[in-house]
């Protein structure tokens, strides 16, 4: 899988793929992430990216001609399956989503600033609009490293145990049950006796319930 990523701030982006899982998928060739900055593509002598609202008002706008550049050129080089903003009023990243964009082999993604982009760009580049939150950040650069951790660890080969994302929360609209490690009592606090009985089937049941349980009590909604 590809990734590449406009920004106006690389460095915030760049510290997540450097380390542990991400890190790891990238030196076994299974994703490369391309951090790309946007004011390279900016206007004039200052590189310029935003510009003041049509009609007034707080806040910077992000212009068109710098993106759209920047997009017609990535597009010249690849087909993308995808080309996704992120912003607060998309939609709301979740498993399923994550899920399908998995399986994706080429993605672009755009990291709004300010006051966001030109509607014109999302009217006629963004395929896909993502959101993580109901809350603003700064900008999208965060945003956007969230939902590529989401999707670069479901790539086949990127985890060690390749079952382990199969039974994260959300993969089946149950949260995931409790576990447990080493020692079996700290401070005299124990652990349920069933995951000491090497009894697969029933410790499987066991998690299955916990499962149910937890959503019920957490998150209800999901179970709708």
């Amino acid at each position: 899988m590809r990734i590449d990523i406009i920004t106006v701030l690389p460095e915030l982006i760049k510290s997540p793929f450097e380390h542990s899982i991400l890190k790891r998928a990238s030196e076994k060739g299974l994703v490369e992430v391309n951090l790309i900055d946007l004011r390279s593509y900016g206007i004039g002598k200052h590189k310029q990216v935003d510009d003041y609202a049509f009609g007034g008002g707080a806040g910077m706008v992000m212009m068109i001609e710098p993106i759209a550049n920047c997009i017609n050129e990535l597009k010249n080089k690849r087909t993308y399956d995808e080309i996704i903003y992120m912003t607060p009023d998309g939609e709301t990243l979740n498993q399923k989503i994550c899920n399908q964009l998995s399986l994706k082999k080429n993605l672009m993604v755009l990291c709004g600033h300010y006051k966001g982009v030109d509607q014109r760009l999302r009217d006629h580049f963004i395929t896909k609009e993502i959101s993580i939150g109901d809350y603003v950040l700064s900008g999208g650069e965060i945003a956007a490293a969230a939902m590529c951790d989401a999707i670069i660890r479901l790539i086949p080969g990127v985890l060690n145990d390749e079952t382990s994302a199969l039974t994260d929360s959300f993969q089946d609209n149950l949260l995931a049950p409790p576990v447990y490690t080493r020692p079996a009592e700290y401070n005299g606090w124990g652990i349920p006796e069933i995951l000491l009985s090497g009894h697969g089937e029933n410790i499987e049941k066991w998690r299955y319930e916990q499962s149910v349980e937890r959503t019920k009590k957490r998150r209800p909604d999901l179970l709708k």
